[in-house]
């Protein structure tokens, strides 16, 4: 899915009419539908299906979501704790704009975690990385059919799996609550056919640093990598710059 073109004017784009956001279904006993409307919020602003700076309306998303208005007032009052929704005096609630100074701070956190998962995955002889090699084809189909969420989802798999090889798969959910800012960076950066070419090919590069426990190349191209959504952040803004803040 490219992400929604932004309002040009003063205000905000509003929630899309479209499809953004999936049904909560009733068949998850052991989950409270409060945390489970949070965790699809949390997702539609990752992944740019609601947009920076959108406005949100309980009823609307209470609609969209097949729940009662309860659920999604205590996920909203949720997300503004998290800081990614505002309540605007008079103006009403209001997704977070992306912050460059957020994003980079993310960046540190993700590339600081992620160097010491490869560092530790290298410890261990002869790593697997058949898994990996199986989410570099993932990333090639998804590069051949232009399917850009498709690719995010292998992206992110071939991520959490260099964690799980480290033996500290948990800390790869630490770096996934951090780095929201800069998912939300990259995903608008993604519909572009070059910038995925060399995502791909980092990625092939850091599997072969991992299978050969090639430390130094390793460390060299994840940093490398981290940095590359953060890079394009003033191109970005320029071109969106209904979805940024100071």
């Amino acid at each position: 899915m490219n992400p929604p073109k932004p309002s040009r004017g003063p205000e905000p784009a509003p929630v899309p009419d479209g499809p953004a956001l999936t049904p909560i279904t009733r068949d998850h006993a052991r989950a409270r539908t409060s945390d489970r409307v949070y965790d699809e919020l949390v997702s539609a602003i990752r992944e740019l299906r609601i947009a920076p700076g959108a406005s949100l309306s309980e009823t609307d998303l209470a609609r969209r979501l097949h729940v009662s208005r309860t659920p999604v007032r205590e996920a909203l009052a949720r997300l503004v704790d998290a800081e990614l929704v505002h309540v605007v005096p008079q103006v009403g609630t209001r997704v977070g704009l992306i912050r460059l100074r957020d994003v980079e701070e993310a960046r540190f956190v993700r590339e600081s975690l992620e160097v010491a998962a490869f560092e530790m995955a290298c410890s261990v002889p002869q790593p697997d990385v058949t898994v990996l090699r199986e989410l570099l084809e993932r990333q090639e189909h998804s590069y051949r059919t232009e399917d850009f969420d498709a690719f995010f989802t292998a992206d992110e798999a071939l991520h959490c799996e260099i964690f799980t090889l480290s033996g500290y798969p948990k800390a790869w959910q630490a770096v996934q609550r951090m780095k929201l800012q800069l998912d939300r960076l990259r995903r608008l950066s993604l519909p572009d056919s070059a910038a995925m070419r060399e995502l791909i090919d980092e990625h092939r590069l850091i599997v072969d640093a991992l299978e050969q426990t090639d430390l130094p190349a390793g460390r060299a191209l994840i940093s490398r990598h981290a940095r590359r959504a953060l890079e394009r952040g003033p191109a970005l803004r320029s071109e969106y710059p209904g979805y940024f803040t100071d």
